[in-house]
């Protein structure tokens, strides 16, 4: 990381440390996701980086280079300065219709532009859609998977309040379908400051949400007023059969979702992302990523562990954004009601 240097800790989380960065000649910021070598390095870091890597559109975190150091493997990613769509929430409470029209508009964009390149996330939430000014931005690929380089998923994972009913089957399923939901999730959330299936005697109790979910069970609170084509969509999207679900193409021409529409997410504008001849430049090959990823399974010979270097990239600043590294509940007051979330972990 000879080329950067260090300005703050943003974050850390259960799986390692972000760190705001300076490139040293183009004095460009830049967000480093840093993760200890070891055994702890598995097949979801390359697929991390690998789908990550073939993504390339105005609402997605772009992805840079991945560096290895002594210590760590570093992925190096474009830095979004408003922080995360969950604190936005917090800060702010739930907000009006229109502006969650048009955040919904840019998150629907990136996941449409995700699908397109046969890549579901897995993992859409409030804590995954970064902030740029008015622009929002997709990020945090970990839990994704190519439908071109891996298998169907089927696989339960995600965060639960976000996870679609086929989900918890434990069989495969649409991962694109199961994004829609999650969208509808954020969505709802917007618009309501708080999780459409949370319980409203124990929203603690993941077996009571997981069988609201099933069940399909939510409502929209009386002091919530949304348009009938609003509450339409989200009936739509909170389908339990996936293959019953408002898709993400039905979504992009739902009365709603086009009302307000900016130029530059209609379909004209957004055709450039999609043509074949938009091709990205690579900085890395796929060859030296899987030669990078695969060096980090194992620490480099030299290296020792002593006490002080056991710990890996602790704090250096008062800045730090501390994720808890459990799964248990946060409460945060939003003033007339309460968002109650799980943060960090996904499972």
């Amino acid at each position: 990381m000879e080329n950067y240097e260090l300005v703050k800790d943003i974050s850390e989380g259960f799986h390692g440390v972000t760190r705001l960065m300076r490139h040293k000649e183009t004095k460009h910021l830049v967000a480093v996701k840093y993760m200890p070598r070891g055994d702890k390095i598995k097949e979801y870091v390359e697929r991390e980086i690998m789908n990550h890597r073939n993504l390339c559109h105005p609402h997605i975190i772009g992805f840079k280079e991945v560096v290895l150091t002594p210590t760590h493997i570093a992925i190096v990613l474009e830095y979004a300065p408003g922080g995360d769509l969950f604190d936005h929430i917090c800060n702010r409470g739930r907000i009006c219709e229109d502006e969650a029209r048009y955040f919904f508009q840019q998150i629907i964009s990136g996941v449409s532009y995700c699908h397109y390149k046969e890549i579901c996330h897995r993992d859409l939430k409030l804590e995954n859609i970064l902030v740029d000014g008015i622009k929002l931005k997709i990020c945090d690929f970990g839990h994704s998977k190519s439908y071109l380089l891996h298998s169907r998923p089927k696989s339960m994972i995600g965060t639960p309040k976000y996870i679609a009913p086929e989900v918890f089957s434990g069989k495969e399923y649409d991962g694109k379908l199961a994004d829609v939901w999650s969208c509808g999730v954020i969505l709802y959330v917007m618009l309501v400051g708080a999780f459409p299936f949370d319980d409203e005697e124990n929203n603690h109790n993941f077996k009571k949400i997981m069988n609201r979910i099933l069940a399909v069970q939510y409502k929209i609170p009386n002091y919530v007023h949304i348009s009938q084509d609003c509450k339409d969509l989200i009936s739509r999207i909170f389908v339990a059969n996936p293959a019953k679900r408002i898709t993400i193409k039905e979504i992009k021409s739902h009365p709603w979702f086009l009302k307000n529409l900016v130029k530059e997410l209609k379909d004209e504008a957004q055709a450039v992302y999609y043509k074949k001849e938009n091709s990205i430049s690579y900085k890395q090959s796929t060859r030296d990523i899987r030669n990078i990823v695969n060096m980090a399974k194992t620490l480099p010979a030299t290296y020792r562990p002593t006490p002080n270097n056991v710990k890996p990239l602790p704090a250096t600043s008062n800045n730090v954004k501390p994720v808890p590294a459990t799964s248990g509940p946060v409460l945060l007051d939003l003033g007339n009601l309460s968002l109650r979330c799980r943060r960090g972990r996904s499972h």
